[in-house]
């Protein structure tokens, strides 16, 4: 028997930024298990906070 693994689903057209609403391109995943979704724009704008609280940042 195999364990499960947990894997999160490709980002799809649907998926929007959530800072401005826009395509998302980029998943970050928080120490917490938390998520947020950005667009291009906002992932760079956030990426060294983000690397400073080691966020998983997934392209």
């Amino acid at each position: 028997m195999t364990s499960p693994t947990l894997t999160r689903p490709e980002l799809t057209a649907a998926d929007r930024c959530d800072r401005c609403g826009a395509a998302a391109k980029v998943r970050v995943v928080l120490r917490s298990g938390g998520e947020l979704l950005f667009c291009g724009h906002h992932s760079r704008e956030y990426e060294t906070k983000l690397k400073e609280q080691e966020a998983s940042i997934q392209r």
